[in-house]
């Protein structure tokens, strides 16, 4: 149900702001993004899984919670996060 360290590493890399970057909010919002996207086609064969779902809420919740901070900082770092992503907001 998680990524693999080598779809992490790529996501990393393409979301970075800077060398060595694994921390700022793109690079999280992106992995959060993926995890999400698994976790849904987890979901359509598993219907009654309500353990892992919580967690799925958990991680939208702070998918929107840095989405906010990274509105709330630059609006068109913000529009491109989510046009690269496909996250309708």
């Amino acid at each position: 149900m998680s990524i693999t360290p080598a779809v992490k590493a790529q996501l990393i890399k393409d979301f970075a702001t800077k060398e060595g970057d694994t921390g700022s909010p793109d690079v999280q919002i992106a992995i959060l993004s993926s995890r999400i996207k698994t976790l849904t086609e987890h979901f359509k064969t598993h219907k009654k899984d309500n353990h892992s779902r919580r967690g799925l809420l958990k991680m939208v919740a702070l998918r929107r919670k840095l989405l906010d901070y990274v509105k709330s900082k630059d609006v068109a770092r913000y529009k491109s996060l989510l046009e690269r992503l496909g996250i309708r907001r």
